[in-house]
C-alpha cells in the first residue's frame, strides 16, 4: 500500500493543479491524503475547499488541524487510510466471488463476517506498506516545522511497531534550484535524524504544490524526474490554465 501524506497550510500558486495531480497518483496506486495546519483564521475558504479536493481526487482523507494536535491526526489518518484500502481489497474480492455488484460486510452471515473481520486486523498489522510524507516548506510554514518534525518521528515509530514492512520517506516542496520537491530522508524503516530536518533551509513564498505530487509519484517508481503530467504545458498547467486574482487556479475540478 502506497500513501502520500501531503502537510500544507496554504493554496497552491505555482504550477499544475495539485488535484489533477492527486488524481494522476491515485491512478499509479498511490492514495492522497492532505492535513491543513492552520491557525484561527489563517486558511481561508479557498484553501480549505483545494484541501478537501486534493485528498477527494487522490481517494484519501482530509483534515485541519492546529500545529499542536498534527502529530496524532497524522498517525490516525495513516491508519484510517490503511484500513480503508484493506476494505476496498476485501470488498472487490468478495464481489468478485459472490457475483453481486454490491457486497457489504454487514450482508454476510455472523460468523463469515467475524472471520473476515479478523483477516482485515491482521492486514492492517502486516501488510507493506510506504509513507511519504510531503511537507509544505512555503514561508508561512516557517512558525510550523517544530511540529512538523515531531510528527515525523511520531509516525516513524508508529510504523516501526508494526508487523509488516513499512517504509517512511520524507520531502518537502519547494525544493532547491528550481526542484519541484526536494527529498530530505530517503526511504527507510528505521528512526532516522529526525530532529536535523528542515533546518537551514530557504523557505520560499511559492507554493507548487501540484508538482510537488507529480514528483513525489516519481519518487515512488525510482524515477529522477516526472513525466507525462508537468508542471509547464501539461493539462492543468500554468501555461494552460487561468490564474484567479487571489492565486488561486480556477479549474481545479477533476
Amino acid at each position: 500500500m502506497k500513501q502520500i501524506i501531503l502537510i500544507t497550510d496554504g493554496c497552491s500558486n505555482v504550477g499544475v493543479s495539485p488535484v489533477v495531480a492527486a488524481a494522476h497518483a491515485l491512478s499509479e496506486g498511490i492514495t492522497v491524503n492532505v492535513v491543513g495546519v492552520v491557525d484561527q483564521g489563517e486558511i481561508g475558504e479557498l484553501g480549505s475547499e483545494e484541501i478537501r479536493e486534493i485528498a477527494r481526487a487522490g481517494g484519501g482523507l482530509s483534515r485541519m488541524v492546529g500545529a499542536a494536535n498534527l502529530s496524532q491526526t497524522v498517525q490516525m489518518m495513516t491508519r484510517k487510510t490503511v484500513s480503508h484500502t484493506i476494505r476496498q481489497v476485501v470488498g472487490a474480492e468478495l464481489k468478485a466471488i459472490m457475483g453481486q455488484e454490491s457486497v457489504e460486510l454487514t450482508d454476510l452471515p455472523p460468523d463469515k463476517r467475524a472471520r473476515i473481520v479478523h483477516v482485515i486486523d491482521e492486514m492492517e498489522e502486516t501488510a507493506p506498506l510506504e509513507v511519504a510524507l510531503l511537507v509544505d516548506a512555503s514561508a508561512s510554514m516557517k512558525p510550523k516545522l517544530a511540529a512538523v518534525r515531531e510528527a515525523v518521528r511520531d509516525l516513524m515509530k508508529s510504523l516501526e511497531a508494526r508487523s509488516g514492512q513499512s517504509r517512511l520517506a520524507v520531502l518537502r516542496f519547494p525544493g532547491t534550484g528550481g526542484e519541484e520537491a526536494r527529498v530530505e530522508q530517503a526511504w527507510s524503516n528505521r528512526l532516522a535524524k529526525v530532529g536535523e530536518l528542515f533546518y537551514n533551509i530557504n523557505m520560499k513564498g511559492t507554493t507548487p504544490t501540484g508538482p510537488a505530487i507529480l514528483r513525489t509519484v516519481s519518487y515512488f517508481a525510482g524515477e529522477e524526474r516526472t513525466d507525462g503530467l508537468s508542471a509547464e504545458g501539461a493539462p492543468g498547467s500554468s501555461a494552460a490554465r487561468r490564474q484567479t486574482k487571489d492565486g488561486i487556479w480556477s479549474d481545479y475540478v477533476v
